[in-house]
């Protein structure tokens, strides 16, 4: 009987604990929240585990990175003006010297995507007033002339349609009437699938005092390009594409005609970031015996960038050209035998690691995409800019340019168009 009270009473005193404890619970936590300076309580989404799901990336990019370089970008971190971050930047150099065919010691990679290198070719090259020319056959050179207005140069455009290019004697007229200081065209214009000539435009511009700028984004790694030897004076690229790398660096080089010219300027840069008098010393391409500080590079980021570079060199350049080129050439049999029509009808001028279809008539292009996302966890896209309406795009670039990646987009292409409404008009 003894037992029994007492093990009553504990459990009494227990549940009179226990409420006390709730009811005093919201008094301490108000008395808590009353003397602390913080108002806004964490966000419920920040108490949660970071998710991020795997998918098939068969769009223009970024693509899929491979184990290795993932592995790389997660070494640990070193201090971004260490000797060995150092050594590390200066394999990055001879890595982009070698996938831009050149020997230019003012050889970079910027801390930033393609924009980045985009920005800093353009703000160190062209001073307020100056003429620029610029290609447009899509986005990119759309891109180049607005960056150009809004630093104050004088701003002439070619223009035509998505999918076309510019002969060499259209560029040349165009030359000679702006009289430009840099002429600026895309080789890899991923909005529409096209890969420019390049062969005989650098003769051009050094005829006539003027810098050639190239955008090699979407090509770098999957088409040809010879900095040197074309007598390109500016190349630049970004990292998430046929490289590999995560996105946030973007390689580029300037030549001896490139250098003279942003050293020798009237006014500086507008922008310090990107300022190449500063970056240049940041790289040691400078020739002066200490580097000094100028902002905190990404450090993982040249890790990843260093390790894609790695393999690059490793595969060796020529043999990823025949890679891109082959697998590309099965992508298009694969989709002609769909009954899809692509877009550059001459295959010499289609950019090996963008695949550009035209929308299949009676198809909502958004529904087709929406659908292979949802069934088959595979991302490919629409057009961008001015050739939104106009195609889808598939990419397989780099760790994606496997020809059983491409009987996966074609599958989940069928499947789209199989169960997708198609109008009846």
């Amino acid at each position: 009987m003894q037992r029994s009270i007492f093990s009553r009473s504990a459990l009494l005193a227990q549940q009179a604990a226990a409420a006390l404890e709730s009811r005093s619970a919201p008094l301490l936590l108000t008395q808590v929240r009353s003397s602390s300076s913080v108002t806004i309580p964490p966000p419920a989404c920040m108490l949660r585990p970071l998710e991020a799901p795997l998918r098939y990336l068969f769009g223009p990019g970024p693509s899929n990175v491979p184990p290795r370089i993932l592995a790389a970008g997660s070494k640990p971190i070193i201090g971004h003006l260490h000797p060995e971050m150092y050594e590390i930047m200066n394999d990055i150099k001879r890595g982009i010297q070698y996938v831009f065919q050149t020997e230019n010691n003012m050889t970079i990679a910027m801390s930033g995507s393609g924009h980045a290198a985009m920005e800093c070719a353009v703000f160190n090259t062209v001073e307020p007033g100056e003429s620029v020319l610029v290609a447009i056959n899509g986005i990119w050179g759309e891109r180049v002339a607005e960056i150009a207005e809004r630093m104050g140069a004088n701003v002439h455009r070619m223009v035509k349609t998505p999918g076309e290019y510019f002969t060499n004697e259209e560029i040349q007229q165009a030359v000679e009437k702006h009289k430009p200081v840099l002429f600026f065209l895309t080789h890899g214009e991923s909005s529409a699938g096209l890969c420019h000539p390049v062969d005989g435009i650098g003769d051009i511009c050094r005829k006539h005092n003027c810098l050639f700028l190239v955008d090699t984004v979407a090509s770098l790694g999957a088409a040809p390009i010879f900095m040197d030897k074309q007598n390109i004076d500016i190349l630049y690229t970004g990292s998430q594409k046929a490289l590999n790398a995560p996105p946030g660096t973007a390689p580029i080089s300037f030549n001896e005609r490139a250098c003279q010219k942003m050293f020798n300027r009237k006014t500086k840069p507008v922008s310090y970031l990107f300022d190449m008098t500063h970056l240049s010393n940041y790289w040691g391409c400078d020739g002066k015996p200490a580097r000094v500080y100028h902002h905190t590079g990404p450090v993982s980021g040249f890790f990843a960038l260093r390790e894609s570079l790695a393999i690059v060199a490793e595969r060796g350049l020529e043999e990823s050209w025949r890679k891109h080129k082959e697998v590309a050439a099965y992508l298009y049999r694969g989709l002609e035998d769909l009954g899809l029509k692509l877009f550059i009808p001459n295959k010499d001028l289609r950019l090996p690691s963008v695949t550009t279809i035209a929308i299949p008539e009676g198809y909502d292009w958004r529904e087709l995409l929406v659908y292979i996302m949802k069934n088959h966890n595979m991302e490919m896209t629409g057009g961008l800019g001015p050739s939104i309406g106009m195609v889808m795009r598939i990419g397989l670039m780099g760790y994606n340019c496997e020809k059983t990646n491409a009987d996966m987009a074609l599958h989940a292409l069928a499947d789209a168009l199989k169960n997708c409404k198609k109008s009846k008009a």
